[in-house]
């Protein structure tokens, strides 16, 4: 498994939930169909705004150690 890889699908999720969160915000109080969408969890969308945010911290480490590891592997080798 290359790690680089996992996070680069961590930073992808991390996306969609933000994105997904952030819409569900944005649409708030949206009348569509004739239904009004004035009723929005903003507890909910803020625990998933900032676990999008964790999520890509933790996916940034990942790619830098990732990085690290690689550049300790070359040195190692050269």
């Amino acid at each position: 498994m290359d790690p680089t890889s996992i996070a680069l699908q961590g930073l992808q999720q991390a996306e969609v939930q933000l994105n997904a969160a952030a819409s569900n915000l944005a649409n708030a109080g949206d009348s569509q169909n004739g239904a009004n969408l004035d009723v929005v969890d903003l507890s909910a969308e803020m625990v998933a705004l900032m676990s999008a945010q964790t999520l890509f911290e933790s996916n940034i480490a990942t790619l830098k150690t990732a990085d690290q590891m690689q550049k300790n592997l070359i040195d190692v080798t050269a």
